[in-house]
Order: structure tokens, then sequence, then C-alpha cells
């Protein structure tokens, strides 16, 4: 099996980005999408999110099933990303890493999961920092055949050029994800949004 994953600015695009590959003939099962919900701005967006408090919480549908990998999303906390609604094989995996003795170990769950899985380390820390920064994370394990079209589905959805974002944020002096940094608020998050979307010089 395959990993690829696309990291998304717009939340309703990773959305369709899961509906495509379900559409596509990608199971529930092999998807995951881990979202920035700082501010709760996802949890009331009729997607059936399950509420709890803690890491994991929330969590008992996230594998996805015959309705869709997004029936099952849930609400979560992820060490240094603040609060996210999830669902899928990354935000179980995630969330037991988190909650287990490996919190402490590999930049927290989010880092070990991704790595675990097949992304390199480089690739995993800017996905979990740009989760962090309020995009959302998309993630696909596939067969080799079929990894292009995932590839393709992803990008169909406008998931962000990593080498342009790593770019952006090294500029900010940014080496890795770091469990420890405080979770972006909404203004945090607006002002980076804005910061980005400027034409580079």
């Amino acid at each position: 099996m395959r990993t690829v994953a696309g990291l998304f600015d717009d939340y309703g695009e990773a959305r369709g980005a899961v509906s495509d590959l379900e559409a596509a003939g990608f199971p529930s099962e092999n998807i995951s999408i881990v979202a920035n919900n700082a501010g709760d701005r996802y949890s009331g967006d009729g997607s059936a999110v399950a509420s709890g408090a803690g890491a994991g919480a929330g969590l008992g549908a996230v594998g996805g099933g015959t309705l869709g990998l997004l029936t099952g999303l849930g609400l979560m906390a992820i060490p240094g990303v603040g609060p996210v609604v999830a669902a899928g094989w990354l935000a179980s995996t995630a969330a037991g890493a988190a909650a287990g003795a490996l919190a402490g170990g590999a930049a927290g769950g989010i880092i070990g999961s991704l790595t675990d899985s097949g992304i390199e380390e480089e690739d995993a820390h800017l996905y979990a920092e740009g989760v962090r920064r309020g995009g959302t994370l998309v993630v696909v394990r596939t067969e080799e055949p079929l990894v292009a079209q995932a590839d393709g589905i992803l990008r169909n959805r406008d998931a962000v050029d990593i080498s342009v974002r790593r770019r952006a944020y090294t500029e900010d002096g940014w080496t890795r994800f770091d469990t420890a940094s405080s979770p972006y608020s909404l203004d945090e998050i607006e002002r980076e949004r804005e910061r980005l979307s400027r034409p580079a010089l």
C-alpha cells in the first residue's frame, strides 16, 4: 500500500476531495481527514460531528463505513495543533498515540502516524504544521496502480503545492512541527491565509 496526502486551505475543497475519492471507488476505511477546528468552526456544519473534549473523544465512528467517511467526523485534540474535526484511520491512530505512551515522542501522534504510513518525515512535519495553521489534511492509502489517480483527485480539488508552502514557512524561520507550540487562534489563521494568498514578489 502507498499513502497519498493533500493539504488544503479550504475545508470545503478537502471535503469535496474525500467525496471524490469515495465516488472513484477508494474505500472509506482507507481515507482520512483532519481539519483544524479553531473557534469550533466546523462542528455545526451538518456533517454529524460527534462531540468530545479529550484526545480521541467522539471517535467511535471515525473508521468510516457504508455511509461514507464524512458521516463519522469526530472531535479530538492534537498536541501542538489544537482542536480538530477528524475521521478515518489517521485520526484513530493519532488519537491513540496522543492518549498513550507515544504522546511525548516523535512530535506526537500525527507525525508518527503519517511516517508509519509511508509519508516522508519532512513532509509529515509540514502537513502537521499546515493543520496547525488552519488547514485540512486528506490522506488516502491505496495500491500502487491507483496512486496517480488519488493524487490527481487531490490536486483537482486545489491541494496546496507543498514545496511552495514549505518555502513560505521556512522564510519565517519555521523548521519543523512542535507539539509544544500554541495552537493558532482564528485571528492568527485569518492572518496566515492573507499572508499566503499574497502574490510572491
